[in-house]
């Protein structure tokens, strides 16, 4: 089942994992998906190197990112097919897109047209925290903000669009 209507679904080929060897060192791309379907995917800005967000594909993510250089993912929130930037124009160009020495992590390479601004919640990162180490005992570890202010502001981008922060 595709989700989004607007775009034919893209059929994976991706090998089929036979041996160690072959997974560490081949040149086939065999990724191992979870037992959900899916793998982790962590992104990072292509200038900065900084990490922009954690996300998660399933195949079609997957296949589509490749097919069409632009970051795609599956919603765990909303649970269907994500292109980054559909609804807030916040599109993450695929610059590199690398896989771990076992394949089942994924790392994208992006560039994000306009603000440069990845996160729903209208921060750049949506790593803005940083926890607070050696923190006060006895209660709950304390967030610092590690981005001052936000590079838009949701409201504008999203419009009534629901969030997809689930509690």
């Amino acid at each position: 089942m595709n989700p989004d209507k607007s775009v034919p679904p893209v059929v994976a080929h991706f090998a089929a994992r036979t041996t160690v060897e072959q997974v560490e060192e081949g040149l086939a791309l065999a990724p191992k998906f979870d037992s959900g379907g899916l793998i982790p995917c962590i992104t990072t800005d292509g200038d900065t190197g900084d990490v922009l967000m954690l996300g998660y594909m399933n195949r079609e993510a997957l296949a589509r990112t490749i097919a069409t250089a632009e970051a795609h993912y599956w919603s765990r929130s909303r649970q269907c097919l994500w292109h980054k930037g559909a609804t807030s124009g916040l599109v993450q160009e695929v610059i590199e897109i690398r896989i771990d020495d076992d394949q089942d992590t994924v790392w994208l390479r992006v560039r994000i047209a306009g603000s440069g601004a990845s996160c729903h919640v209208g921060y750049r990162s949506c790593f803005y925290r940083s926890v607070e180490l050696r923190g006060p005992s006895g209660g709950p570890a304390r967030l610092v903000f590690t981005e001052k202010s936000r590079s838009f502001d949701p409201k504008d981008v999203y419009g009534d669009a629901p969030n997809p922060t689930q509690l």
